[in-house]
């Protein structure tokens, strides 16, 4: 997918790995709770339509992500990549908002006639700031949790099978109450954006990512619900469709945002 894009990435062209999107509806969930959280990860302001995110290197091998506000552009070139086709994803320079050193995810790929992956020096993107990077996988925490989360809502059908039963009672759980109960009140107070988000899920169904400080909920709207919290790692609470749960998602799903 190594593309020469032709950006100002430090002083040379960026051969564009890949690209992800950074909207209310569709955000890396490593980044932060929210999309406004996200956005300041990276320090940019919370756009409406939001931004692309290329990721690349340039003629050194330096690792950099371009936050470029043509969303469009970066959401053909993901779903061309998806179908396996290719894409010369090159935004033009006034697209660009900012070029920060380092990668906030984790690639398994690299530029080929290039240095391998590294990251420039500290301050080489003007910001001071340290290269971004992935979170460790040695820890459990925010990020970690927020992980784990959309690797159940990926993996739906092997979590579910684990669960068959369904039919038993809602275990008692301090930190699991009070992730239910904050995210009662979304239903009544919406939170900021991208907190809860809906996602196609097949039929009449909808998949939900919600997420709060220390908690994180993945749902279908006719099914159950997980729960993982950050003082459980990489623990998985089931959440059985109990009398509650139908009216807490269906509140759920209607205060969410959904990708356009």
């Amino acid at each position: 997918m190594a593309e020469d894009a032709g950006e100002d990435a430090g002083e040379g062209s960026l051969y564009v790995l890949t690209a992800v999107l950074l909207t209310p509806a569709q955000f890396p969930s490593i980044l932060g709770d929210d999309y406004p959280q996200a956005c300041a990860l990276l320090g940019v302001a919370p756009a409406v339509d939001g931004y692309g995110l290329v990721l690349g290197q340039d003629e050194e091998g330096a690792r950099w992500t371009v936050v470029v506000d043509d969303v469009s552009l970066v959401a053909t070139a993901i779903a061309s990549w998806d179908c396996g086709m290719e894409y010369d994803l090159s935004p033009d320079e006034r697209t660009i908002v900012v070029s920060l050193a380092g990668w906030p995810l984790d690639l398994a790929v690299a530029a080929p006639g290039v240095p391998d992956p590294h990251d420039p020096e500290q301050g080489a993107d003007g910001t001071g700031r340290v290269p971004l990077a992935p979170p460790s996988a040695e820890v459990w925490g925010p990020a970690q949790r927020r992980m784990g989360a959309d690797q159940i809502a990926l993996q739906w059908a092997d979590w579910r099978e684990r669960f068959q039963s369904g039919g038993e009672n809602r275990v008692a759980h301090a930190g699991l109450d009070r992730a239910l109960s904050e995210a009662r009140g979304y239903t009544e107070n919406p939170p900021p954006p991208g907190r809860v988000r809906s996602s196609f899920a097949g039929e009449d169904a909808r998949m939900l990512r919600v997420d709060g400080p220390g908690w994180s909920l993945v749902a279908r709207t006719d099914d159950i619900a997980f729960v993982l919290l950050d003082e459980e790692p990489s623990g998985v609470i089931p959440v059985p469709r109990d009398a509650e749960l139908p009216g807490l998602l269906e509140g759920l799903d209607r205060v969410a945002v959904r990708p356009s």
